[in-house]
């Protein structure tokens, strides 16, 4: 994490593990449609998951069906809407209980939040989303909440800027082929932003977002790298844009938050973690 990037990687030719002929088609599309739903969707009707999965209707229909009768999906009759089930939610708090990073990270996370009034997130990257881990606020305690499991943007957050800067270029590249294929008119725009993100982390030793995912947030993160081979999590600092800017975000948060992600990472070392 931190300085130790100078110049922005070259992007290095590596497989899509899509194109590998291990890869289940058909499993990675009832994952989609399970990650239609956000936060503020109860309801979804069946031509809203053909359209947010890009998905024809039949194969919707296919997947809808499977998911229901194993008790993933509500389904309503009535109104050919789906809502997720509780059986969901046992597979992410099995995560989350045995998510030990976060145990970790914890009172780390809770000392920041103190110094800077504002909220600390943990976080990792899903495909070409970030997910929310961890989170605490100003209140000394971690909240385990409606916060975690938030997915955003990768490319015009904080977080997402984070991982991009701490990536391998052939991470990297992977993550570039998806967002281009994901919204090729979009795409310039965002690698822009990952660019100006790569000469933010080598000046300054974060990734910054102000005002651009959110107008009325802004946000800087840091990238942690465990040394153990596999993608690095993000350490965001975030809140309000009219509090958070110039000399208290930069002069003082983002020394905070760089020592605080150093400080995540010695300790996790330290305490021999193994996944």
């Amino acid at each position: 994490m931190g300085r130790q990037r100078q110049t922005p990687p070259t992007p290095l030719a590596e497989a899509d593990p899509a194109d590998d002929r291990r890869f289940v088609t058909a499993l990675s599309r009832g994952l989609t449609v399970l990650r239609c739903f956000s936060p503020a969707d109860r309801w979804l009707a069946h031509q809203e998951l053909a359209r947010r999965t890009g998905l024809p209707q039949a194969t919707v229909s296919r997947l809808t069906f499977t998911l229901t009768s194993l008790g993933y999906l509500r389904h309503r009759a009535a109104t050919g809407e789906y809502a997720l089930s509780p059986a969901v939610l046992s597979l992410g708090f099995s995560v989350l209980s045995n998510f030990q990073i976060g145990h970790i990270a914890r009172p780390f996370m809770e000392t920041l939040a103190e110094h800077t009034q504002a909220a600390i997130s943990l976080g990792l990257r899903h495909d070409t989303s970030v997910v929310y881990v961890a989170h605490c606020r100003s209140t000394a305690r971690l909240i385990l909440g409606l916060d975690v499991g938030t997915r955003l943007p990768f490319a015009e957050t904080a977080m997402g800027r984070a991982i991009w800067c701490s990536a391998s270029p052939g991470m990297q590249a992977v993550v570039a082929r998806r967002l281009r294929a994901q919204d090729p008119e979009r795409w310039p725009a965002r690698e822009a932003g990952l660019r100006r993100a790569e000469i933010d982390w080598t000046e300054r030793g974060y990734a910054v977002s102000e005002s651009e995912w959110e107008s009325e947030i802004a946000a800087i993160g840091v990238g942690l790298d465990l040394g153990d081979g596999r993608e690095p999590l993000a350490l965001t600092v975030g809140g309000p844009a009219s509090r958070l800017q110039g000399a208290l975000l930069h002069d003082d948060f983002g020394p905070a938050l760089v020592k605080t992600g150093r400080d995540i990472v010695a300790a996790i070392q330290a305490a021999g973690w193994e996944d």
